[in-house]
């Protein structure tokens, strides 16, 4: 990502609720067959002080990746939109498109078939917990495990990661407070982000 110093995220506090908030993941490897990507859900192991996520392959997207053989990116996408340059003061005419993202690293650790079947049922339960009535693998343990056959976990330990929230930090307040008001209709959780960034820096 383009290296603009006053839209930095280096404390991985901020990178770990990002990935809470925003865990569909784009996954990227480079193979001997060149650039492959694929996308799954991510839970953030939380047992760590470490970033670590937790996540699963479909077969054979796990061959197609050489999974474990290599670095990887993990690319997480916060929440981003459009900012018309009509939101601005007169005369000031280049719109710009805000984001929240993180670029992850690491080489994933392929987890066994009984460690990869605890992370899909951890994985359910939380995605499951808010919806009334939730399901659970355990309903069915003999069905679901035949299932995640089909799967390969991994488990990665980001190494180093380069995070941006571009949020119209090079702006005046009372501009950027006109964004964020704009986006309140349709965008809450980008007005949210502007809001919430550090601009003393």
């Amino acid at each position: 990502m383009r290296h603009t110093p006053r839209y930095l995220m280096t404390d991985p506090e901020q990178v770990k609720a990002l990935i809470r908030h925003h865990p569909w993941a784009t996954f990227v490897s480079h193979t001997p067959d060149g650039l492959v990507a694929s996308h799954y859900p991510v839970l953030l192991d939380e047992q760590t002080d470490d970033i670590v996520v937790l996540s699963h392959f479909g077969r054979p997207d796990d061959e197609l990746h050489g999974l474990g053989q290599h670095e990887m990116l993990v690319i997480i996408q916060g929440p981003h939109d459009y900012v018309s340059s009509s939101w601005y003061a007169p005369g000031d005419l280049v719109p710009t498109w805000n984001h929240v993202t993180a670029h992850l690293y690491g080489t994933p650790e392929i987890l066994s078939d009984e460690a990869n079947y605890a992370m899909l049922a951890q994985l359910t339960d939380h995605f499951e917990q808010g919806h009334p009535h939730g399901r659970s693998l355990a309903e069915d343990e003999a069905g679901t495990r035949r299932i995640a056959k089909g799967t390969v976990g991994l488990r990665l330990h980001v190494t180093r990661f380069d995070a941006r929230a571009k949020l119209s930090q090079n702006k005046p307040a009372e501009v950027r407070d006109g964004i964020a008001a704009h986006l309140d209709a349709h965008n809450a959780p980008l007005a949210e982000a502007m809001r919430a960034v550090d601009v003393s820096g």
